[in-house]
């Protein structure tokens, strides 16, 4: 039975742990439920499941070529479900996707179908904190915990709204523009959590520009833990899934 994403985070800092949670796409060649077993072999405390779509506006280059390839081999919503069902992990799983294929699907029918899955955290990026209160009071009923983001350019306001809304951690966006590989961790990560932490108990964790294992322990020296993406799907797209789960032992090795 796969933890609830609202339980595991909080309970991880409480014990003074810092959390580690890769982000893979569905339906790319080598995501599939042995690899998802794997991220949790190789320490992952969370992972975050990527649903494709055609206009993944806050991915950058390299999540945005998975989520076509995958397209192209026929990824939907319920293909990335089934592969979360048959992983069958003991850590939560998080799904990110956009706003379109949720409303295609069905917003009760995806959270109910998520859940019987084994999904509990739901990220959609492009739905507005200030719009999303019928999201987020049918992610409490289905006991999926809605996760927002909080970006450098966030107003005082938003912050506010994104903090009161967000359950199992806060997404804290650590730079301007889309995902992607950066030289340095931007020093705008510990603005926007500076910002967020006196709002809320709920775990803050920085992602979009953690690119290595020295990125992830700064990080981790003023939030609760990162979001690693592109360095983590980046090897699936060259076909070395060998490479990605190193990748993920060193991330987790440098976040303690």
């Amino acid at each position: 039975m796969t933890a609830p994403l609202r339980e595991a985070l909080p309970a991880l800092r409480a014990g003074g742990g810092k959390a580690f949670v890769p982000y893979v796409t569905a339906g790319l060649a080598g995501v599939d439920a042995a690899l998802l077993r794997g991220l949790e072999a190789a320490g992952a405390d969370a992972i975050e499941v990527g649903i494709p779509f055609s206009d993944p506006v806050m991915d950058g280059p390299v999540i945005q070529e998975a989520s076509r390839r995958a397209l192209e081999a026929g990824a939907t919503p319920a293909r990335a479900l089934a592969l979360v069902r048959e992983a069958g992990l003991g850590i939560p799983v998080a799904v990110m996707t956009y706003l379109n294929p949720v409303l295609a699907y069905g917003e009760r029918r995806f959270l109910d179908d998520a859940t019987a899955a084994g999904v509990s955290g739901a990220i959609v990026p492009d739905l507005p904190v200030d719009e999303a209160g019928g999201w987020v009071e049918r992610c409490r009923g289905a006991g999926v915990a809605a996760v927002f983001l909080a970006a450098p350019n966030s107003s005082p306001t938003r912050l506010v709204a994104v903090a009161s809304a967000s359950e199992g951690f806060v997404y804290c966006v650590s730079t301007y523009g889309v995902t992607g590989a950066r030289e340095d961790l931007a020093a705008s990560a510990r603005s926007v959590v500076d910002a967020v932490r006196p709002l809320t108990d709920t775990p803050l964790l920085v992602g979009v520009g953690v690119s290595t294992p020295e990125q992830a322990r700064e990080a981790c020296a003023f939030a609760d833990g990162v979001v690693v993406g592109t360095a983590i799907v980046e090897p699936l797209l060259r076909g070395r899934p060998d490479e990605t789960l190193e990748r993920a032992r060193a991330f987790r090795a440098a976040t303690g």
